[in-house]
């Protein structure tokens, strides 16, 4: 403990020194540039004071809200003395937190958060998620069923990522800890069937976002085309996002962990502890999701509420998006919807324009009120009681809250520094066609783990991916759909690692793993999977060679890869 401190004041000292000597210099020059150019390395600071705080301290409030400080300082010098901006960083961070607030996405997901979070309590006290668990865990006879059965739950909730970590998780949770199955593989697999599945999905909340990024950079180099059909086209290629779908399976079925997650496994099925020693966070029972004392246990009271929550969204999803087109002037959408509403590429229309925020919470806020409901009709809680259960059941989820804003704040920080712009600048120059796709996915991946999100990576780097790609493969269209589907899976990947990335909190979150542990459980596995994606997927489909061939082989490596890395984990003594 005395060396780990020791090496954070040394580290936070030297920091400082490098700052103030640093940005003396900068704030003499009084000329107006853009704070990449100001900055230049120095635009990386925020989110690897954040990274590297994060696995030292092991505290992700800390270590995001330190990480805000500094980039927030940073920007206060632009037009100030390092003195004046050192009093200037405190109202910058107030009202970074309150614009993260203020933003009507992110206080839907606060908001989706918290009243998910109160639905889960009251399917607990209804004995719904017990009821589901024995049932559940009649067909989970041991451990490899009971995470395959996680991995198709994972793979159903497929329409939004949030969604998927904040469901699954408490479901499974009593399954996998009876079967002794670490959290930290629990967490895993939830975050690993989150964003790759969501991000793949015909039907999602990211596919709009994805065909709009696509449609807008093909025009860019005036060329136009349909962003479904391109999107279509680009899945097969997406090597990240359909390897980790398959590594999980292999890791299962041969029962085989390598890393980090390799003790975390040992641990579990030796000792029975799923949760690391020392994790006082994740280690609390919770006993107020315990059943109340003498209900009678159902899995319709877990059924219900949760099918309304999953098919409102559904519904809602389309009605939302629904109304977003038909009140907007893209004439094309609005056709499609008029002339076959219920038609594959209509749904997608419509689920792509919705506001997945406000969806998720309208869809959580009416499952509650069934949960109250249900609970009331069948005398297991009076209304005051199940709304009481109901507020109880939000309070373990404002810390999950409270991270999320610090990360939101701290993404616009990052992007107010031009961070993922410099990364593109110092990266994107002089690059071979066939090793194209492979260095903006590593870009990617960089900008996403920096940056802690997959959405404004894709952001960033899809306007300039595809132009580079048609200049750089004399406009080779295999080149160009290659290079886009890298930008896609490659900001994934970058998001799956990042212990700031919104849905790897929320896959701790539902999973009740430490945060920290879950990042460094999964970091390995992530980076295998997405070194094979670079030299088995992107470097030889860039070649040329059919993607029929590149995949396969790509999966079979995978498997491989489980079965020569991976370690035997012990069966468990009484199973």
């Amino acid at each position: 403990m005395k060396n780990k401190r020791r090496v954070l004041r040394t580290f936070m000292l030297i920091l400082l020194i490098t700052i103030s000597m640093t940005t003396i210099a900068l704030g003499s020059d009084g000329t107006e540039i853009k704070n990449v150019d100001r900055y230049g390395v120095l635009t990386l600071l925020p989110p690897l004071i954040a990274i590297i705080l994060a696995f030292i301290t092991k505290n992700v409030i800390v270590s995001l809200f330190i990480g805000l400080i500094s980039g927030a300082f940073l920007i206060s010098l632009v037009d100030s003395t390092v003195i004046n901006a050192i009093f200037i960083t405190i109202t910058e961070i107030v009202q970074r937190m309150i614009n993260a607030l203020a933003d009507p996405w992110n206080a839907g997901i606060v908001l989706q958060v918290l009243v998910i979070g109160g639905i889960i309590a009251l399917v607990a006290k209804m004995g719904g998620a017990k009821a589901i668990a024995e049932a559940l865990a009649k067909k989970a006879k041991g451990p490899i069923s009971a995470q395959i059965i996680t991995w198709i739950l994972g793979l159903l909730v497929f329409f939004d990522d949030y969604a998927n970590s904040l469901i699954v998780g408490p479901i499974m949770r009593p399954v996998t800890d009876k079967m002794k199955i670490s959290r930290e593989k629990l967490a895993f697999i939830i975050d690993a069937t989150a964003a790759p599945i969501s991000g793949i999905a015909i039907i999602s909340t990211w596919v709009g976002y994805e065909l709009t990024l696509i449609k807008d950079a093909f025009a860019a180099i005036g060329q136009e085309v349909d962003g479904f059909s391109v999107f279509l086209q680009t899945i097969p290629y997406r090597f990240y996002n359909i390897l980790i779908l398959c590594f999980i399976v292999y890791t299962i079925l041969m029962k085989r962990e390598f890393g980090s997650m390799y003790k975390a496994e040992v641990r579990a099925r030796t000792t029975g502890k799923v949760l690391s020693n020392g994790n006082i966070e994740s280690t609390e029972e919770h006993a107020e999701l315990e059943p109340k004392a003498n209900v009678k246990l159902s899995i319709w009271n877990a059924i219900i509420p949760i099918g309304v929550l999953i098919v409102g969204a559904v519904i809602g999803f389309y009605l939302n998006g629904k109304s977003i087109v038909m009140s907007g002037d893209d004439t094309a959408a609005i056709d499609i919807i008029r002339n076959s509403p219920m038609s594959l590429r209509s749904i997608q229309t419509c689920f792509g324009k919705a506001d997945a925020s406000i969806v998720l919470f309208q869809s959580a806020l009416l499952a509650s009120i069934v949960a109250i409901v249900m609970a009331a009709s069948k005398k297991i809680f009076t209304v005051g009681e199940a709304i009481e259960t109901w507020i109880e059941g939000m309070k373990p989820l404002i810390i999950t809250a409270v991270i999320l804003v610090l990360a939101w704040a701290l993404t616009g920080v990052i992007k107010d520094l031009g961070t993922g712009d410099y990364l593109v600048s110092i990266l994107s120059d002089k690059i071979p066609a066939f090793i194209l796709p492979s260095i903006i996915f590593i870009l990617g991946a960089i900008i996403s783990f920096a940056t802690g999100t997959a959405y404004g990576t894709m952001g960033i780097l899809m306007p300039l991916a595809i132009p580079l790609a048609f200049s750089v493969g004399s406009g080779s269209m295999n080149l160009v759909i290659i290079s886009a589907s890298a930008v896609l899976t490659g900001a994934v990947f970058g998001d799956h690692c990042s212990p700031i990335s919104d849905t790897t909190i929320l896959s701790s979150t539902g999973a009740g793993c430490n945060h920290i542990e879950h990042v460094r459980t999964q970091m390995p596995y992530a980076l295998s999977v997405a070194a094979i994606s670079i030299l088995a997927g992107y470097i030889p489909a860039a070649l040329g060679i059919s993607i029929w061939i590149v995949l396969p082989v790509s999966i079979l490596l995978v498997g491989a890869t489980v079965y020569i890395v991976g370690k035997p984990i012990p069966k468990a003594k009484d199973m």
